[in-house]
């Protein structure tokens, strides 16, 4: 199977545009605040716009306002939604656009009942706990911890880099990868050699 690669903390056409180049079949904006790699509504939907078909762009929310999530997938109806605070199914059902909830996984979690509590997700992201933030922490968690046979598509996140994305594809064998600062010249600036290595290392693997 064909893994998907999705390029995460786009904060610039010009990156948004190479990492299409490159092969990246989604692109994610992060609309949290706190993080380095945080872009408007505005800027995003601007960037969206002007990318080529057949590139997902994907909305990264952290427990946002309605308001705030409403303005910005009303910008475009390409949007994909990813949750990745503590929103319950319900909510994340009611923007009635296909989403991603992302699990921060840990020693000791049943991720297949976790997994389950999102049936309307359309995949569901895994990445590394480390408390107090919410994602892009840089780190690998313990791929092990994955279930075999989830009922949703997996996409795997969380300290992946050109390095160690083919040995996280043939451990894990997910529907796509995830990655943001392992592809960064500084937080929210792509490294284009960093960027075609790993969408080459992941359509590899």
């Amino acid at each position: 199977m064909n893994c998907r690669v999705k390029i995460c903390g786009i904060t610039n056409l010009e990156d948004a545009l190479m990492a299409c180049s490159h092969g990246a079949d989604a692109l994610g904006f992060v609309f949290y605040e706190k993080s380095p790699r945080y872009v408007s509504s505005e800027v995003a939907n601007s960037i969206v716009s002007q990318l080529p078909p057949f590139v997902t762009p994907v909305a990264l929310f952290v427990d946002a306002d309605g308001t705030l999530i409403n303005s910005v997938i009303s910008g475009s109806s390409r949007w994909v939604i990813q949750f990745h605070g503590s929103e319950s199914e319900s909510e994340c059902f009611s923007y009635k656009r296909p989403y991603m909830k992302a699990l921060r996984v840990q020693k000791g979690d049943d991720v297949t009942a976790l997994v389950n509590q999102y049936p309307s997700a359309s995949a569901m992201l895994l990445d590394a706990y480390k408390a107090g933030v919410p994602g892009g922490t840089g780190e690998v968690f313990d791929w092990s911890l994955i279930p075999d046979n989830l009922s949703k598509p997996i996409v795997l996140a969380g300290g992946l880099t050109p390095s160690n994305v083919e040995q996280a594809i043939k451990q894990v064998k997910p529907y796509a990868v995830d990655v943001s600062g392992g592809v960064e010249l500084s937080k929210g600036i792509k490294s284009e050699p960093k960027v075609q290595e790993f969408i080459s290392g992941a359509k590899c693997g």
